[in-house]
C-alpha cells in the first residue's frame, strides 16, 4: 500500500520496508520539485542529478546555460540508472549534502 505524497506522480510498483521512503516510509515532501538526469548512481542510496537551467546576462540580455548538481536520496523501490531522467523533491535534510528525494524515474530510450 503506497501512501498519497501530495504530487501527481506514478507510484512505484515495489514494496519497499524503507522509512526514508515518500510512498512507503514516514518522510515527507514539500518545497521545490526538479527535474533532470542521473550522472551518478555509484552510491547506495544516493544518486548525483544534473539540472540545466537558462542564466540571465544581465549585460548582453541574453540567456546563457547553466548546469547545477543536487544529490538526492533514491529509495529501494525505484532503480534508476546513470542517464535516465529522473524527478526529485525536497525533503528534510538527510545528511549534509542530501535535501531532495527521487519520486519517480523515467527510463532513457536506447537505440
Amino acid at each position: 500500500m503506497t501512501k498519497n505524497i501530495g504530487i501527481i506522480v506514478d507510484a512505484p510498483h515495489k514494496i519497499c520496508s524503507d522509512i526514508l521512503c515518500p510512498f512507503h516510509g514516514k518522510l515527507s515532501v514539500r518545497g521545490k520539485l526538479l527535474s533532470g538526469t542521473v550522472i551518478s548512481a555509484k552510491a547506495r542510496k544516493m544518486v548525483v542529478v544534473s539540472r540545466e537551467y537558462p542564466h540571465l546576462v544581465s549585460k548582453y540580455q541574453r540567456y546563457e546555460r547553466s548546469r547545477s548538481q543536487v544529490h538526492a536520496y533514491l529509495p529501494e523501490c525505484i532503480e534508476v540508472l546513470e542517464g535516465d531522467s529522473v524527478t526529485i523533491a525536497e525533503c528534510k535534510p538527510l545528511s549534509k549534502t542530501v535535501s531532495f528525494v527521487v519520486i519517480a524515474g523515467n527510463k532513457r530510450n536506447v537505440s
